[in-house]
């Protein structure tokens, strides 16, 4: 299991904050000294960038619908109860191939939990950062 730091982070987020993106949305549910905590919901046939970060892993549980997670080079299909790990700098995208919205709690740690740490790869809605 991933070692998590208990040292407190630098955190860019408030409760509540929200935001509508292409593929979908994310709110901000809950933060503490060393992790933040999201509610993401992604669209019906949606998938979020290829993408990584260079200051915090993140951990996904599905609560609704079923996807695709790809870390790294692997991809897996996932539902409800599942759980993905997503370490410091690996490569990764959630997918929503259904027909019903998905959605993950994602709970982040790192020494700074800021919204800008994200290095797209891939982007089917041609956004850079």
């Amino acid at each position: 299991m991933e070692q998590v730091s208990e040292k407190p982070s630098v955190v860019r987020y408030a409760v509540g904050d929200y935001e509508e993106r292409p593929w979908g949305t994310w709110r901000v549910v809950d933060i503490g000294p060393t992790f933040i905590t999201k509610r993401v919901e992604v669209k019906p046939g949606h998938r979020l960038s290829l993408q990584y970060h260079e200051h915090r892993s993140e951990h996904w549980v599905v609560v609704a619908g079923q996807g695709e997670a790809t870390v790294d080079d692997r991809t897996t299909r996932v539902g409800p109860g599942d759980y993905v790990v997503i370490p410091c700098g690996a490569v990764h995208r959630l997918h929503n191939p259904g027909s019903e919205q998905l959605i993950i709690v994602e709970v982040q740690f790192g020494d700074t939990l800021d919204e800008r740490d994200i290095i797209r790869l891939q982007d089917d809605y041609a956004r850079t950062s």
